[in-house]
């Protein structure tokens, strides 16, 4: 006999701009966001029996978000997602679990005639500010923080070679490669028993991004990477190290390639999870482009490796 065995709904792609006036200063910050909210709990009926009467409509969801952020700080996003989820396990008694996921997009205040412009922004990047906040009336409020969308790439100072070999291999080992990915990167915070006990770490939020940020940009640069594992597992440490509230941290990070267009305009894939191959010219009357002499690369989307670990103390 079938039996529903797991359900949840909500709304998804609830866009959120909201401003902050600072009539004293003359300045306004901006905050825009899209945000997803599930629901768990008593909802069975609807799907086995076509009865509603337990349905929060995903319209209410909506609603919802939107006098939520008016009532409330949106920053940090973590208290916000937070407020959100425990307001719909708190208001619904048939609600038993309550999922909050925030992206926030980057608006960056403009400089003016070198100075900071009171109301100007612009778009700085498709990278995102996450975070999901799950209230459960069983075992309090889980908030997990990321950073996603940020692309970055350094055209030197990064390995890959030693790795297993077998008759399946072409891969050529390299010692000095461009490295170029899009970093996800996330951080599970120590469940909170109450709403309260958010509000008490709010402080540690924004600091906790800058660090996550901050440690991804600089060990990326900076490193000799022997791998993306090995970079990826030393960035984990130290978050690790500089928040102590934080429980466990993950990175996730696909190769972007850079392939080679080989003679008479055809694509060699001399080394397929390799991203410094380039472009031979040498049918053009000589023209050097490989070697020491490698100046123009050809990117390419797929296929391309995932390299994915969690960190946990």
């Amino acid at each position: 006999m079938p039996q529903l065995s797991a359900a949840q709904y909500g709304k998804d792609n609830i866009r959120v701009y909201k401003v902050h006036r600072d009539e004293k200063a003359g300045t306004q910050d901006v905050v825009e966001m899209t945000v997803c909210v599930l629901l768990q709990g008593e909802i069975e009926t609807s799907y086995t029996e076509a009865d509603n009467h337990n349905v929060v409509a995903t319209d209410t969801m909506k609603q919802t978000t939107y006098i939520i952020a008016k009532q409330h700080p949106v920053n940090p996003p973590e208290l916000f997602a937070s407020i959100l989820a425990d307001h719909f396990t708190a208001t619904y008694p048939h609600i038993h679990i309550a999922s909050v996921k925030v992206k926030q997009h980057r608006w960056t205040r403009m400089t003016v005639d070198g100075q900071p412009h009171p109301h100007s922004f612009m778009r700085d990047g498709s990278e995102t500010r996450n975070v999901e906040a799950v209230s459960s009336k069983a075992d309090g409020l889980y908030v997990r923080s990321a950073i996603a969308g940020l692309l970055v790439l350094k055209s030197t100072g990064s390995a890959f070679h030693g790795f297993y070999r077998n008759e399946y291999t072409s891969l050529a080992e390299v010692q000095d490669r461009i490295l170029s990915t899009e970093v996800d990167c996330g951080w599970k915070w120590n469940t909170f028993k109450t709403l309260k006990d958010v509000e008490s770490t709010v402080p540690k939020f924004d600091e906790a991004w800058k660090n996550a940020r901050q440690i991804t940009l600089e060990l990326f640069a900076k490193e000799e990477s022997p791998s993306v594992q090995n970079t990826m597992y030393k960035m984990c440490e130290e978050i690790l190290k500089l928040v102590p509230e934080v429980k466990a941290v993950d990175y996730s990070l696909p190769n972007k390639h850079y392939f080679e267009i080989g003679e008479q305009h055809r694509t060699r894939l001399r080394s397929l999870d390799c991203a410094d191959i380039l472009v031979d010219l040498s049918w053009h009357k000589g023209l050097k482009n490989t070697g020491k002499d490698a100046e123009v690369y050809a990117p390419q989307s797929d296929p391309n490796g995932l390299i994915q670990c969690t960190v946990s103390r």
